[in-house]
This record gives C-alpha cells, sequence and structure tokens, in this order.
C-alpha cells in the first residue's frame, strides 16, 4: 500500500508540474487556440497545417488510425530486434457541446527475440509473435477553449483500463485500471505536450502483478508545406522491477509530414530515433520508430 501511495503522489506531482510548464508557454501565445488543433477543418482555413496540429494533439475531436512501430535493437542475450507494432484507432465521442471523450485502443503486436541463449530449446530460445494486453483510454475533454486552462491550455482526464488480450503470459494477462492525463499548448509554430498514466493490475491469469507508469512528452515544430520536427520519448517504469531496471529513458527525435494522395484520406508520416539513455537490462539502446496515421477531419 506504501508504494502504490508513494506511486500515485509521483504521478500527481508530475501532473502538476507539467500544467504549470504548459499553462506559462501557452499563456505567451498568441491567436485564438479555438482554430488550433481540433481536428475541424473551417473554411478558408490552411488544411495541411490544422492537420500537422491536429495529428499532434491527443484530444483533437477527430477520428485518426494511428499505427506506430518500434523497433529496439540488440535485445536480450542473443542481441536480436524487438518489434512492437501499436494499431491505435482514436475514435471521439461528443458528450455535449462543451464536453467530448476522446477514447484510444492500442492493439500491440510483438515479435520478442529470444530470451535465452542460441541453441537452448524451447519457446525460450526461439523468437515470439503475440498480441499483448490492450490498452483502452478514455479522456473526458473541454470542446470550448473558454474552459481550457488560462483558455490556451487543452487537457484531458480519465481512466487507462488494460484488458488481458495477450496470447502469452509472456506479454501480459491481466486486468489493470489507472489514471491518465494528457496537457499541450500550441504557441506559435509549437505543439507542446504531455501524456501520463499509471497502471496497476486488478486481476487476470497472468504470473506478473503490474504497476507500471508511462510518459511521453513531445515537442513538435511546424515547418512550411506540411513539414514538422519532433521528439516524443516514451519514459516508462516499472515499479515491480529490481533497483537499477525500473526506468526506460530515451533521448532523440525526427521529422514528418501530412500529405494527401489523390482522394486518399490526409495521411501522417514521420520516422524518429532514439537512444536509451537509462534502460533495464537486456533491452538495447538503439530505438527506430516509424509512424503512418490515417486522418479523417471534419468540415464546415
Amino acid at each position: 500500500m506504501r508504494n502504490v501511495i508513494s506511486n500515485v503522489r509521483f504521478v500527481a506531482g508530475l501532473t502538476a508540474f507539467v500544467t504549470i510548464v504548459f499553462a506559462q508557454s501557452a499563456m505567451s501565445a498568441e491567436g485564438d487556440p479555438a482554430q488550433k488543433g481540433d481536428g475541424i477543418i473551417e473554411p478558408g482555413e490552411d488544411e495541411i497545417a490544422e492537420l500537422a496540429r491536429a495529428a499532434q494533439n491527443p484530444v483533437a475531436n477527430m477520428i485518426s488510425l494511428p499505427i506506430q512501430n518500434n523497433m529496439t535493437f540488440d535485445t536480450g542475450p542473443q542481441g536480436k530486434v524487438l518489434n512492437v507494432m501499436n494499431i491505435q484507432p482514436v475514435w471521439p465521442i461528443s458528450v455535449t457541446d462543451d464536453w467530448n471523450v476522446i477514447t484510444r485502443t492500442v492493439f500491440p503486436v510483438v515479435s520478442a527475440p529470444p530470451l535465452a541463449p542460441e541453441g537452448t530449446p524451447g519457446p525460450l530460445g526461439e523468437r515470439q509473435w503475440d498480441l499483448a494486453d490492450t490498452l483502452y483510454t478514455a479522456f473526458l475533454s473541454p470542446s470550448k477553449p473558454d474552459k481550457w486552462i488560462g483558455g490556451k491550455v487543452l487537457w484531458g482526464l480519465g481512466p487507462v483500463v488494460q484488458i488481458p488480450t495477450s496470447t502469452s503470459d509472456l506479454f501480459g494477462k491481466k486486468w489493470g485500471l489507472g489514471p491518465s492525463a494528457v496537457f499541450l499548448a500550441m504557441p506559435g509554430n509549437f505543439v507542446l505536450g504531455g501524456l501520463i498514466n499509471n497502471i496497476w493490475s486488478v486481476g487476470g491469469s497472468g504470473d506478473q502483478d503490474v504497476n507500471q507508469f508511462f510518459s511521453q512528452f513531445f515537442v513538435n515544430y511546424n515547418l512550411s508545406g506540411g513539414w514538422y520536427l519532433i521528439t516524443a520519448p516514451i519514459i516508462t517504469a516499472n515499479w515491480k522491477a529490481d533497483e537499477g531496471n525500473k526506468w526506460t529513458v530515451p533521448v532523440g527525435g525526427g521529422f514528418g509530414k501530412i500529405f494527401r494522395w489523390g482522394k486518399a484520406p490526409p495521411m501522417n508520416v514521420n520516422i524518429q530515433g532514439y537512444y536509451n539513455a537509462v534502460k533495464p537490462d537486456g533491452i538495447g539502446r538503439g530505438v527506430l520508430r516509424l509512424q503512418f496515421q490515417l486522418m479523417f477531419p471534419k468540415r464546415r
């Protein structure tokens, strides 16, 4: 219980810190935030610029289908690649004129390298292909800027649920539950934000209890023609791990572009590279992230 309380305090403190930082950044921003990054194409609005901001806004009122592939090199005793492909549809629901619920479901498809030295018989000596546990998040978020923090900082709060869809005990089979929050601001050409959650296991058939912290702080700088620069490291902590193996802290970034191809929906493609400055034993240092996203904006 003491560890749970400590972790809740950590998440709450980090949330407060992120809120203050983004509020300070956003207060100096010029322009009407209601016209930026909401996923709605207004008459006369620059469609590509709006889509770039909306693609970077986790609580945009826009249906989208991001597919993110993460390759971590030199993982496991044989130094192979750990590949995790996250299929994560986003579906907004209008609750009232003032409030939306933004749902995000993450289906992780994992290709795990052997967990034992070469020549070891059995599953541990072979590559494993499995579906991991599904994550479902529902953010309650205001649809109008007068309910944003200071009229500038967008936010969303809600639960995150882990659903035991894993096809192997290696990747979960646990029910989990926890709080999740997102904050972001759009000063000038920047999109600054952060997404955090913590999940505790509450049941399921898996052998390992879950107490997992997740955070993704992102800085995007939008250029002309739909191009943008991005850094969005995924920082995690496994509170159940031994001391020295709890944290994964990558540093790096990349670039991307919003474009249209014929009559197909708008697309967002980016490539990012990261170096795990802090990592658990057995996990590689180098990470390559590729993301492809189909977007279905609303129009007025």
